[in-house]
């Protein structure tokens, strides 16, 4: 019986050997060689060119659509992501995120640098070892848009990366950068020796990446960490600043030549690409980005890389647009009717359906990614629709408005396109988005805040924040620490919606119904002075807070619930939902903050 036992467990030994040799438990092996003066990615022994994703849209799509790995922005909670990923067959290049100094990230704080390269090691330390990894994407566009000559950020970054080389060899690095201007290329290869391949973001230009890039002096491998239709910064506005978007079919023709120009023509140099964005986000309109809608339907993107990936166009393709024409001029007035041309069509002349949306414009075309909320609709604009055009009756408030048809087939595929249109006359100030209430602004688990904590003020080079701190919080794991390490001047960040925007932009929330702003609180060692408060944007601001609260606190080092008492203010757009402020008090000053929210 004993012998077998222990012919079973041998056995069962062996087994699990050969399982751990490919790659199934533990690491798979990801080297960059050079031979012969030309670069190749290898994984698991074999040549490995990357035909990626980067969203968050269904990842067996991609893989049915060819693709063979996906990208994270973070690596927050990304467990469930690696699992999917080694179910399907997928690698991710795995971000580390870095901080942003239009966030308030300071290069040249000891503190907040620390504090990053500590979640940093500690990130690689937890997933190092899952057979999904196949990169550290170290920091993404955290180099600036300017010259991108930030000495201490390029410092920063290769010190993570050589601490990645240090505790996990099996994995190269990459840091991801805005673009190959300034002097982004010349920084990267002599002041980061330890960052292995270069990630561009490149839109418009992408295909022109391959000679600018040696021409700036580039001599390490690089990928295309997103790609896809021009940027609005990219494209000249049309006489009352509105930019023309691409249709879907339309973009489509910018993924193939970017791909075909930029990624696919420079082998031994660029080591494959992520296209972006997989999956749908608003960003200066709802479709700009988008390669999937929300609902999971395809778009002409999703086509055209299926193509690239494989070398064969999909059995089933998207509906493409041909023209999409305000029968008129595109200035009108107040409330007057106009009609839109649509020509559209199905490659397997299925029958269509479309939808047309008017929404009004965004009031500026942000460049940075940062969340946006989508800008109101009205449904009741739209008079008369058909796969032929549509009859809306523009509303009855000047501004710029966009009018988006969409059409689909019954194969889960569609096709997008918009076109701008101007209501002359005098522009109402866009009301603030309803919010349910209670609303949380911090606490475990919080998918989408409401709010971001970018609003840093006073002495920010003084200030650290960790946000994910897991020492005794109040509730959950995690909670917020707060440094301030100058014995004098003021220091203080406030959460703001639209993130890094004092009262210029549309936004905020609006908190009718609130009566309360709760949160708790505690010091270091007791004694600690700050002042938390709500509604800082004055009436000198276009768009301002509605109401301030303010509470002067002196904290004890115990957890204590404060309250922000609202009731009967005027809660009909807030845009800094929180925030803190201190005085310097003689020597360094932390804190910590758990459990915010409007009730």
């Amino acid at each position: 019986m004993k012998r077998v036992i222990s012919t079973v467990v041998a056995t069962l030994l062996v087994a699990l050997t050969a399982l751990n040799s490919r790659g199934a438990e533990g690491p798979v092996r990801v080297e960059l060689k050079n031979v012969e003066g030309k670069w190749q990615l290898t994984r698991d022994g074999q040549p490995y060119f990357i035909k990626g994703v980067g969203g968050d849209a269904s990842k067996k799509l991609a893989l049915e659509s060819g693709a063979n790995s996906f990208r994270t922005w973070g690596a927050e909670d990304i467990g469930d992501k690696l699992d999917e990923a080694q179910k399907l067959g997928l690698s991710v290049t795995v971000g580390i995120w870095l901080g942003h100094e239009r966030h308030g990230f300071n290069y040249n704080n000891s503190n907040q640098v620390a504090e990053q390269y500590e979640k940093a090691r500690q990130a690689i330390l937890k997933y190092k070892d899952h057979p999904a990894v196949l990169l550290w994407a170290i920091g993404n566009e955290m180099e600036g848009y300017e010259k991108g000559d930030n000495a201490a950020i390029w410092s920063a970054i290769n010190n993570i990366a050589a601490m990645a080389r240090k505790v996990d060899p099996n994995h190269p690095t990459m840091t991801v950068v805005a673009e190959i201007g300034g002097e982004r290329v010349k920084n990267m290869h002599r002041l980061c020796p330890d960052i292995d391949i270069v990630g561009i973001n490149s839109y418009a230009g992408v295909a022109s990446i391959p000679s600018r890039y040696k021409e700036a002096g580039g001599t390490k491998p690089y990928i295309i960490t997103e790609f896809g239709p021009p940027g609005t910064w990219e494209i000249q506005k049309n006489s009352f600043g509105a930019v023309a978007e691409p249709s879907s079919t339309e973009k489509g023709n910018f993924y193939r030549n970017g791909y075909q120009k930029g990624i696919a023509s420079q082998p031994g140099l660029c080591l494959g690409s992520y296209a972006f964005s997989w999956g749908s986000k608003q960003e200066a309109t709802a479709t700009w980005y988008g390669m999937v809608l929300p609902d999971g339907t395809k778009l002409e993107a999703v086509d055209v890389m299926t193509e690239m990936w494989t070398g064969k166009a999909p059995a089933i393709r998207c509906p493409q647009v041909e023209s999409l024409k305000i029968a008129g001029p595109d200035q009108v007035d107040l409330g007057q009717t106009v009609h839109v041309d649509l020509k559209a069509s199905d490659p397997q002349k299925d029958a269509l359906k479309v939808k047309w949306v008017l929404s009004r414009e965004v009031e500026n075309y942000n460049t940075g990614g940062d969340k946006e909320d989508a800008p109101p609709t009205f449904p009741e604009a739209i008079t008369k629709s058909g796969l032929d055009g549509a009859d809306l009756k523009l509303p009855a408030d000047g501004g710029i408005y966009r009018l988006f048809v969409y059409a689909t087939n019954a194969h889960n595929a569609s096709a997008v396109a918009n076109v701008p249109i101007q209501v002359k006359g005098p522009a109402s100030i866009v009301k603030a988005r309803v919010a349910k209430l209670p609303l949380v602004v911090y606490g475990d688990d919080l998918k989408d805040p409401p709010y971001a904590p970018a609003g840093w003020m006073g002495k920010t080079d003084a200030i650290a924040v960790d946000e994910k701190c897991a020492v005794n919080p109040h509730t959950g794991k995690t909670c917020i620490k707060v440094e301030f390490s100058a014995a004098d001047n003021w220091g203080g960040v406030i959460w703001q919606n639209p993130v890094n925007d004092w009262g210029d932009r549309a936004g905020g929330l609006n908190l009718t119904g609130a009566k309360k702003v709760t949160f708790w609180a505690k010091g270091e060692k007791g004694g600690e002075k700050v002042a938390f408060k709500f509604g800082i944007l004055g009436k000198d601001k276009k768009y301002p807070d509605s109401a301030t609260g303010l509470l002067e606190s002196t904290l004890t080092n115990q957890w204590q619930q404060f309250t922000i008492d609202v009731t009967g203010k005027d809660l009909s757009r807030i845009k800094t939902g929180f925030g803190w402020s201190l005085a310097g008090q003689g020597g360094p000053v932390a804190f910590y903050i758990d459990d915010i929210q409007w009730e």
